[in-house]
Formats: structure tokens, sequence, C-alpha cells
């Protein structure tokens, strides 16, 4: 009698020992608004099943988890004392969860690494965040002239921008109506788009000029088998796409753009020298092996990884003078420059340097009489291209010696900043990795950008 009562004690101490497990979690799941999946509370109940002596008691009094934001503290520490290569695949929603944007920055933890490595969470950003808006897609250099024009791709949407006879500027799918062979390819000038598939053309205003051997075909309407146009507008010099707008004339809608693209930031770029005034340069490519946001994610430290990271920069800033303004979309950061000690030397920054990050993926940096931009675009979610595109005062354009060392500088940034970003995405990779934590005092303008992305991708 004895050894039953004591089993039958054994046995509902195991249980009790489950169920204030499960009451554990509800009350955490009712303090944080958060969500723990079924599986997580089962594998738990499953490794005490194999091994109950590894509960104790006194884990179960401590503090509760003070971060809301993310998985359950117990959770992640199972991830971290279980280091394994396997995810459990989740939903694209469930991922934007994972993230709350109502936490104030001096408790919040960042967003989960399976932002930066989940293939279906990319997918819901182009179709959430990239194809609704104004997305900058290049400048008016480019297309300068009637009959220019230039092509780009932003995740599945291939487009062409370009300038008609006339000047307009107009833009499509770059996608022949035929059998959908691209139509054109890089940039240049002509008059017309040729496929080279099928020799079907297509004129500059979109129109189907000529559709080679289609006698015999019937209900055949030339009208309808035009290109596919995108909504394009200008702001100051930059060239913008709006993949679900109506087609809309670009003439007279610079302060619409403006203000639907920047916000109230429109006017303080404008008279901070963000316009037409500087020369167009050149254009450089990267290709890095890392999340499109943990580049941005980057940019957005306040400045955090100069001092560490871009030592020659650091010594031409004053990093004490490190601010950061948010606004809608759009995020500004500034700097002032440090003190130049004789005419010879060398000031490609000036007295003040201005960083601006425009949501989802473009940056302007204006310095001296500098201007550079960065767009970049997600190629997977581990890969980004990001496209500098460099404009200088028109009275230096000629001065090889000041162009080519600020280009020398420039591009010694960029390899800094792409060992770092592609150091971090593999850190991502990591299963010892999920959340980290915010620098109130610097990476706001980061917290500002992962807030507008959940509020994109929950709609």
């Amino acid at each position: 009698m004895a050894e039953i009562l004591s089993y039958l004690s054994r046995t509902l101490g195991f249980f009790y020992r489950i169920l204030y497990l499960v009451y554990d979690y509800c009350w955490t799941l009712k303090q944080n608004q958060d969500r723990v999946t079924t599986r997580s509370i089962m594998s738990t109940i499953m490794m005490i099943t194999i091994n109950p002596t590894n509960l104790q008691f006194s884990n179960l009094n401590k503090t509760r988890n003070p971060y809301p934001n993310s998985h359950l503290q117990h959770t992640r520490s199972l991830k971290s004392s279980q280091i394994s290569n396997t995810h459990e695949p989740k939903s694209s929603h469930s991922l934007v969860q994972q993230f709350n944007p109502n936490i104030p920055i001096q408790e919040a933890l960042t967003p989960p690494s399976s932002w930066y490595t989940s293939p279906e969470f990319l997918s819901l950003e182009f179709d959430q965040v990239f194809f609704k808006g104004w997305q900058a897609v290049g400048c008016t250099a480019q297309v300068q002239e009637a009959n220019s024009f230039f092509t780009g791709r932003l995740g599945n949407i291939e487009y062409v921008v370009c300038r008609d006879e006339n000047g307009e500027l107009r833009a499509f799918h770059n996608v022949c109506r035929h059998h959908a062979s691209l139509l054109a390819f890089g940039s240049g000038k002509g008059t017309c788009f040729t496929c080279p598939y099928h020799g079907w053309t297509y004129g500059l205003n979109g129109a189907l000029l000529k559709a080679t051997r289609i006698t015999g075909m019937k209900n055949f309407n030339v009208k309808e088998f035009g290109l596919v146009p995108l909504s394009v507008a200008i702001w100051g010099p930059f060239i913008l796409l709006n993949m679900e707008k109506e087609v809309f004339s670009q003439q007279g809608c610079d302060d619409d753009v403006g203000m639907e693209w920047l916000g109230s930031s429109s006017e303080i770029l404008s008279t901070n020298g963000v316009d037409n005034s500087l020369s167009y340069l050149c254009r450089r490519e990267y290709t890095i092996e890392c999340n499109w946001k943990v580049f941005c994610d980057n940019y957005l430290d306040g400045g955090y990884h100069v001092p560490f990271a871009h030592k020659d920069l650091a010594s031409g800033l004053k990093l004490d003078s490190y601010s950061t303004t948010v606004y809608e979309k759009v995020s500004i950061q500034r700097c002032d420059g440090g003190e130049v000690q004789g005419q010879e030397d060398f000031d490609r920054l000036g007295s003040k340097s201005l960083y601006a990050f425009i949501y989802p993926n473009f940056m302007v940096n204006r310095y001296g009489p500098w201007m550079d931009t960065n767009l970049v675009l997600p190629l997977g979610p581990r890969r980004c291209k990001v496209i500098f595109d460099y404009f200088l005062d028109a009275s230096l354009k000629d001065d090889e010696a000041f162009v080519a060392k600020s280009l020398e500088d420039s591009e010694k940034v960029q390899m800094e900043d792409i060992m770092l970003c592609e150091s971090v995405q593999r850190g991502l990779e990591s299963p010892a990795y999920d959340s980290g934590r915010y620098a109130p005092m610097v990476e706001k303008a980061m917290h500002h950008f992962h807030c507008l992305l959940h509020q994109n991708l929950i709609k």
C-alpha cells in the first residue's frame, strides 16, 4: 500500500509540474500579449517527460520575462542550450507578430533573426512594402535627353523608364506582350523598343508599332497590346515609381509626390541641399551577401559603429554632435565635420553632414560639396544590391584629384561596411542568436524603421 501511495504521489507531482509550466506559459502570454506556438509548449512538456528531473521549481519562481515583444525567455533559453541548425518553418504573418512596436525603445528587443533569413518574410515585404507607395529607382540624369532609357528590377517587376520623343517621362513593365521576353537591357537611347525574341516593336510611348507574322490571328486589337504602364514621378533629382497607383502625367505633381514620399521632411530636405543644384558624377554598384535590412540597420545606428569600423571617416566628424530626428517615413541624422587644419587639407565632408533615410530603402547623404545616394534592392533573403549615385558641386566637377580622392575614400567606407554587414548576416544565421537590444541614445532611427516595417506588414 505504501508503494502504491508513493507511486501515486510521484505521478501527481509530475503532472502538477506540467500543469504549473502550462500555467506559467499562459500567464506570460496574458501579460505580454505575445504568441507561443503549441509546438513550443509540447516540446517543453516532452522534455520533462523524457527527463523530469531537469525541471526545478526554483526556475519557475524567477522574475517574469521583461521583454514582451519577444518569444518567452524560457523558450529562448532552450534555443541557446540546444543549438541546432534546424528551424521550424513559420508563416510570414506569425513572424511579423514576433516584434512589438509598442514597447519603448528602452525596453524593446530588435526583430527576430527570422526577419532577416526567411524567404516567406521577404515575399511579404515585397507585397506589403516595395509594391506599395513611391519607390526611388534612379535619377533624372539617367534620362535627361529625349529617347533615352534605363531599366531595372524590383522583386519580380522588370521596368523600363524612358523619355519619349517629346521629352515626356514614362515608365512601363519591361515585358513584351507577345511571349513575355524582356524588351530593353541596361540603358541607352533609341526611338523604339524591339523585342529580341520575335521582333514585336513598341514606341517609347508604349504603343505597339509592329507585330510580326500575325497573319491568321483572329480578334487581335493592336491597341490592347501596348506596354503595361507604371506610374512615374520626379522629386528633386530623383525618379520614383509606384507599382500600385493608376498612371498619371508626371508634370506638375512634384509637391504631391513629395508629401506622399517624404511627408513633412520634404521641405527640410529641399532646403538642406537635396535638390537639383548638384551635377551628376557617376554610379557604383555593390552586391552584398546580407539581407537588405542589415544594410539599412547599419546605416541607422546613429554613428554607433563609425569610431570602431571607419576610423578615417571618424577623424573627419565630431561624433559627439550626432543627432537624430524622426519624421513620418524619414529619419535624418546630422553630424558636424572636423576642423580643417590648412588650405591644402582635403575636406570632402565640409562643416556639416546630413544623412536622410527614406523608408524603406533609400538613403541620401549630403555633406560639403558632395551628395551620394544609396538604393538598397533585395535580391533574396540573404543578398542585396546597393546602388550608389554620386553628385558634386559643378565648380568641382573638373577637379580630377578632388573627385578621385573623394571616390577613393567613399570606396574604403563601403568596403568596411560590406565586411560588417556580411558578418552580421552570418551571425543572424546562427542558432545562438535570436534578437538583440537597441542603444536608445543612438539607435532610435533604427527602431523607427522596424516599427514602420511592422506597420506595413501587419496589414
